[in-house]
């Protein structure tokens, strides 16, 4: 007893020893060297001189699967117990986990005292540890403590000192246990702290503090093992991937980052944890006095990429799924791969599970840390951060996981589609937006010869069409979908009746009557047919172009899941439509609403007293320039209409010709050509914009007037193209018996001929193309100028004519002259029969789009359909198309259609009434349709209705922003 204080001592039986475990079998490896073979078809076991990390190969590295650990230096653990050594010497060698100096140091005695360092780190010591108690019957070890034992006269520091010094003596022996249990050669039976801690020094401390240092050595020993299962996953799994032919080289790089993603940045982050732990045990063993220091560093580092996988996870799984199921050799690697003892018979799909149950796990270790903690422990505040933290980030990963999922559902329901022969459709599934936004079962009933017929469907909702699906069973169990009914985009879909009564559904149901005895049971009525009757909840979505054609009654089985279905429907339609608003491929530009109006029905165009002037409804416009100005002129029944861009209010009426159908300018020779019914005139195109803007009188322009037909020509069409290289305008005249087709071409000012007949004024500036013109079919109805050729729309198809050869050289298109042999041939012929052809549209080196009005197919440079002869079906009977770039766009009454030219996929929507494509020229396109003014008062109003001209504007993708030039001078003020 020193200085007259007692001091705490601990009597240590003689007979006691050092605590012995066996390691674990050196030659239990042995399976790896010589498999059988018939557990070895991919010979993965083989000794290959190569080994790979996370996707790279390294050609210095061991083979994955060798598993051999490195030996330990097992000279740091000769050094004699006297031998105090500094807890920062280095051994100079390299181990996979931090190389354990398993001896009692003079730096960890020392940190068991309220040092210097420790002060400043802000450690203290828990209660238990520095709990005193004076009881003479415990002093003598009567009984045992419930903490330290100690004095009155002791100061808890030199009693946790003492304390410290001496189980350090007495765990000396067991820190050969500690060695093998961090290098993982202890048996799993003695992977436990009391194991590891000799009786005697377990006597020393409460229950509280025993339970806590076991939950602090099972958080240890749990990092280790997950280290361990990551380590795993690349030397078992991906390496053996990367150097074996399971999966094409194609294919490989993208299922290991599909499958395993950023799990190479999780293990560096718990490898350097474990490492911190590991030094905290070696240095505080067998009374580590806090681990939450540590483990709140790492959290803080490793959540972003614990949050980029754990919503990816969804995704990682089902492409592992989605291997094993379709590759033979994959799931014969992972049978193999199965054996291997580190894997102990659990699959892959376990291990990709890991970092997703990690951190819950790890909270509950926690947490129960915490619940063994004494009040006035540091960790009493570090824990509760920690727990915050975790559980936190958990709870936020939620939303990601079932998106994910959600993803998933998709995908499968993507792979399960089956569609009717010979359609093409363009759903755009593999859009980075695409998602699945509901998805169940509704019945829908039909009509046949005996009552009705109920069909169960599964009803698809996309954030882009909704799907009617009727689900099969094929062959090994797998589910197929089949598109019942062609899907409609959200931008017609119309909904109705939701509060439509219930109806009742007959259902039959062969069975026992299991209420009698079998005693009173006959033969009918054993098995008799009962039929049952369940109520179901009707709602109604149609087309918005097919109202009666397209409609379809589906039924839910209950209440709530017609509320869910609306509510579902309507935040789609609703999501859909600021989507289309928001990334327009084409956006409406509107140039003029109202100065063009129409009378009210049964009214006049020109008031009695001029006080009131309806132009009628836009028939036709142009834009052109002159003098530097952009113009535009516009086609009324009442004449034409031309003003400058950007004063479009300004309109002036500068041709009082009746009923212009078309308007072109040819400004290469200064022409204005309309045709009327008076027949197809040329104007001085100068003067035209001269008059617009009030610097010439109209009488210079009268006289401009040039004739191109005669006065009693019934003009049908008039079209202006460039052909080889010239200037070609073609319209097409009806006689009694025929319909003939002309071609003249444009003079400049010094080749006008004069005139040949005395009564025509004026020099002629046109001249016929061909001597004469050629007779076309009667049933003609539009041209489409080509490059080199002629497409004449007709009923039968287009004909295709040589401006050349027109008398010897044509052909229609398409070309079915093989369909008896092909049956999808003969189903587009089905479809072209009934068809009314619109032009063609070159979509490819060697395609053509061939338009219909309400179909489109793909024609080879022979006429010959292409891709296995399928079609394009439009969501409404177009009137007329336009070509921009890569877009067509197809017009009709209530919608313009724009689709993609290569695909058909559909992208934008733009909805309007009395819709009119006026122009389609090279860079502009411009619609007439009702104004808004005309929609809200009717066309019933005595003002009349107006008609809106507008301007399609092809967009552009948002250029990356840029980043902010300062200036100078920019933050003078801010003195920065």
């Amino acid at each position: 007893m020193a200085n007259g204080r007692p001091q705490p001592h601990l009597s240590i039986p003689p007979r006691t020893r050092p605590l012995s475990n066996p390691s674990l079998a050196t030659d239990s490896w042995n399976f790896l060297v010589t498999p059988p073979p018939d557990r070895d078809p991919l010979n993965l076991w083989a000794d290959d001189p190569q080994r790979s990390s996370f996707g790279l190969a390294s050609p210095d590295s061991t083979y994955p699967f060798d598993p051999s650990f490195p030996e330990p230096d097992t000279s740091l653990f000769e050094r004699p117990p006297s031998r105090a050594a500094s807890a920062y010497e280095s051994s100079g060698a390299y181990h996979g986990y931090p190389e354990p100096h398993l001896y009692r140091s003079t730096s960890h005695r020392a940190s068991l005292r309220p040092s210097i360092s420790q002060r400043s780190l802000g450690h203290r010591h828990a209660r238990s540890e520095v709990q005193l108690t004076s009881s003479p019957s415990v002093v003598r070890g009567e009984s045992r403590p419930p903490s330290f034992i100690g004095s009155d006269e002791s100061s808890p520091e030199s009693t946790v000192a003492v304390l410290s010094d001496e189980l350090s003596s007495l765990t000396f022996a067991s820190e050969e246990g500690l060695r093998k249990f961090q290098m993982g050669s202890l048996p799993e039976s003695d992977e436990a702290w009391h194991r590891l801690v000799p009786p005697e020094a377990r006597e020393v401390l409460d229950k509280k503090e025993v339970l806590r240092q076991s939950v602090i050595f099972e958080v240890i020993k749990s990092e280790r093992d997950y280290v361990q299962d990551l380590e795993l996953v690349k030397d078992v799994y991906i390496s053996p991937l990367l150097n074996l032919p399971v999966i094409s080289r194609s294919r490989l790089q993208g299922f290991l980052s599909e499958v395993f993603y950023n799990l190479d940045e999780i293990l560096a982050h718990h490898r350097r944890l474990l490492d911190q732990l590991f030094e905290r045990q070696r240095e505080q063993h067998p009374l580590i006095q806090s681990i939450a220091d540590i483990i709140l560093e790492t959290s803080l580092q490793f959540r972003q990429s614990y949050e980029a996988y754990i919503k990816h996870y969804p995704l990682a799984e089902a492409r592992h799924r989605t291997e094993l199921r379709r590759n033979p050799k994959y799931q014969s690697f992972l049978s193999q791969c199965g054996h291997h003892p580190r894997v102990r018979k659990r699959d892959l799909n376990t291990f990709i599970t890991r970092p997703v149950t990690r951190l819950p796990r790890l909270t509950l270790l926690l947490s129960t840390m915490q619940g063994y903690t004494a009040a006035d422990h540091p960790d009493q505040e570090t824990l509760p951060l920690i727990l915050s933290l975790l559980t936190q980030f958990v709870k936020s990963t939620q939303p990601g996981i079932e998106a994910a999922e959600s993803k998933v559902q998709f995908y499968a329901l993507c792979e399960s589609l089956v569609y009717q022969k010979g359609e093409i459709i363009d759903l755009d599934l593999f859009d980075e937006s695409r998602s699945l936004l509901h998805l169940g079962p509704l019945a829908r009933r039909y009509r046949a010869d005996v009552g009705y017929h109920w069909a169960d469907l599964n009803v698809a909702l996309l954030d882009n069409y909704l799907l009617l699906l009727k689900p099969e069973r094929r062959s090994g169990g797998e589910i197929r979908h089949v598109v019942v009914s062609r899907p409609i985009p959200l931008e017609y879909l119309c909904l109705s009746n939701f509060n439509s009564p219930t109806e009742p559904r007959k259902e039959k149901n062969n069975s026992i009557d299991q209420q009698q005895p079998q005693s009173s049971r006959s033969l009918l009525s054993s098995f008799s047919i009962r039929s049952t009757y369940r109520q179901m909840y009707p709602f109604t979505v149609h087309h918005a172009t097919s109202k009666m054609t397209r409609r379809y009654t589906l039924y839910a089985a209950s209440e709530e899941e017609r509320d869910k279905w609306r509510v579902a429907l309507v935040e789609a339609i609703a999501l859909r439509k600021v989507r289309q608003d928001a990334n327009m491929w084409f956006a409406p530009h509107t140039i003029n609403e109202g100065f063009f109006r129409m009378p009210p029905l049964g009214g006049q165009i020109h008031s009695s007293n001029g006080v009131r002037h309806f132009t009628g409804r836009i028939r036709c416009a142009v834009p052109f320039s002159s003098g530097g100005k952009n113009l535009i002129a516009v086609g009324c029944p009442t004449g034409v209409y031309v003003a400058v861009r950007g004063q479009s209010s300004q309109f002036r009426k500068v041709l009082q010709l009746p009923n212009p159908t078309s308007l072109h300018t040819i400004p290469s020779h200064n022409k204005f050509l309309v045709h009327c019914d008076s027949g197809l005139k040329a104007y001085s195109l100068d003067l035209l914009a001269r008059v617009a803007m009030h610097t010439s009188p109209p009488q210079p322009l009268d006289a401009s007037r040039e004739n191109i037909t005669a006065a009693d020509d019934l003009v049908l069409f008039v079209k202006v193209g460039r052909f080889a290289g010239k200037i070609l305008v073609l319209y097409a005249t009806k006689g009694l018996w025929q319909v003939q087709l002309h071609i003249v071409t444009p003079l400049l000012p010094d080749e006008a001929q004069p005139p040949k007949r005395r009564s025509i004024s004026g020099l002629l500036t046109f001249k016929p193309y061909l001597k004469d013109p050629i007779s076309i079919p009667k049933d003609v109805h539009d041209l489409t100028p080509l490059r080199r050729k002629i497409g004449i729309c007709a009923e039968r198809g287009i004909h295709i004519f040589d401006p050349e050869h027109l008398t010897t050289n044509y052909t229609i298109i398409p070309n079915f002259l093989t369909e008896e042999s092909n049956p999808p041939m003969q189903l587009l012929k089905q479809r072209c029969s009934g068809a009314k052809p619109l032009g063609l549209v070159k979509s490819g080196e060697d395609e053509l789009l061939v338009v219909f009005d309400e179909l489109g197919c793909y024609i080879n440079s022979h006429g010959t359909p292409v891709r296995q002869s399928g079609y394009l079906r439009w969501e409404t009977k177009a009137t007329s198309y336009a070509h921009r770039g890569d877009h067509i766009l197809l017009f009709s009454l209530e919608f313009i259609e724009i689709r993609t030219l290569h695909t058909g996929k559909l992208v934008q929507v733009i909805e309007g009434q009395d819709i009119r494509m006026v122009h389609a020229g090279d860079e502009t396109v411009f619609v007439a349709m009702k104004g808004q003014n005309s929609l809200n008062v009717g066309s019933g109003s005595a003002d009349g209705t107006d008609d809106k001209l507008i301007e399609l504007v092809e967009t552009t993708e948002l250029a990356a922003q840029q980043q902010l030039v300062q200036s100078p001078a920019l933050w003078d003020e801010w003195d920065m």
